[in-house]
């Protein structure tokens, strides 16, 4: 059983969160305060975190840029699910950019929520009965899809669930330009418009960690006007 924690201070909100994961078969825990919250996510070491932005006592902001840097992993690599009442775009932009994998604005589904959650923890649990993949070498970059590893030029680079699904995804297909709109479908089994931007911003991740130059890129290759490939050479 996989444990969610749910980082909420509004308890209507975090009850029927937590209502409709552990029926969908999750161990889902409660704060509603954000250093709790924090505190919380250290000691149960979850499989994802949904985190709300605007929380007394530390901010969704300031959390998600904490468990990033965090030293341990196993804490670093947690995926995160960002709820949001901000109406301004750039607000939920710079939670992805802090490491963020997603996000869902309120007023929400929660079987929407439910259904989010399935599909990061989906990409990122290895199927049991699938066959070791090969690892994927183009230039200095090597991406291990059975260790969920890359490195450039042999140093490790710490990504999250979602910038490792996305260089797979482009690197398994290297030379193939995608849209922003087919990237987000195949990441998240769906594609709304209003997502499209999301894109932008990990690849802009990807890039900073890949030491990819975002004004003449080696790697992650912008198509005007459409959208990205991973060069093949």
């Amino acid at each position: 059983m996989q444990t969610i924690v749910i980082i909420e201070d509004e308890r209507d909100i975090a009850h029927v969160l937590r209502s409709y994961l552990t029926q969908a078969g999750f161990r889902a825990l409660v704060a509603h305060d954000g250093r709790l919250g924090l505190d919380l996510t250290r000691r149960e070491k979850p499989a994802l975190v949904i985190l709300d932005l605007m929380l007394p006592g530390l901010d969704g902001l300031d959390i998600c840029r904490a468990l990033r840097r965090d030293p341990d992993p196993a804490i670093s690599e947690t995926a995160i699910l960002i709820l949001t009442a901000r109406v301004e775009e750039t607000d939920r932009l710079i939670g992805l950019e802090l490491g963020a994998d997603d996000y869902v604005s309120k007023p929400f589904s929660p079987r929407e929520v439910v259904a989010r959650v399935r599909t990061i923890l989906r990409r990122t649990q290895p199927r049991p009965d699938a066959a070791p993949a090969r690892p994927l070498v183009i230039g200095d970059v090597r991406l291990d899809p059975t260790r969920r590893d890359v490195s450039v030029a042999g140093a490790a680079v710490e990504l999250t669930p979602t910038e490792f699904d996305l260089l797979y995804l482009l690197m398994n297909d290297a030379g193939r330009p995608f849209t922003r709109m087919e990237l987000l479908e195949k990441l998240q089994g769906d594609a709304y418009e209003g997502y499209e931007r999301t894109i932008d911003v990990h690849v802009k991740n990807l890039r900073r960690k890949l030491g990819d130059a975002s004004r003449n890129p080696r790697f992650l290759l912008t198509i005007l006007n459409y959208g990205y490939k991973f060069a093949d050479h």
